[in-house]
């Protein structure tokens, strides 16, 4: 099965930054999509940033500017700088990958989520 690992949460005061990183492992063919979400206590979960192959990455509005996506496809990981953090940024941000695996009869391809990792803005 594949697994996606995410760091780099934690506390920080509003104007910090935080780096976070994720990495997926198991049985990869390719990788389609990998991006960011986040979901904050009685909201609904949102897209933050994501790369879809070789496009150009999108973002939500609200992190336009501030926040920077990355990803190595050589590696399977993908990253997300955060700076100019604000306490509406406060949420768990869960990795996201759309991935291709090899099975007896050609590819599948699965929505893949990883365990999710907190961030806290406060001063």
């Amino acid at each position: 099965q594949v697994q996606l690992v995410e760091s780099g949460g934690g506390l920080v005061q509003p104007g910090g930054s935080l780096r976070l990183a994720c990495a997926a492992s198991g049985s990869i063919f390719s990788i389609n999509i990998m991006g960011w979400y986040r979901q904050a206590p009685g909201k609904q979960r949102e897209m933050v940033a994501r790369i879809t192959g070789d496009s150009a990455p999108n973002y939500a509005d609200s992190v336009k500017d501030r926040f920077t996506i990355s990803r190595d496809n050589t590696k399977n990981t993908v990253s997300l700088q955060m700076n100019s953090l604000k306490p509406n940024d406060t949420a768990v941000y869960y990795c996201y990958c759309n991935i291709n695996r090899v099975r007896p009869v050609g590819l599948r391809r699965d929505d893949y989520w990883g365990q999710g990792t907190q961030v806290t803005v406060s001063s």
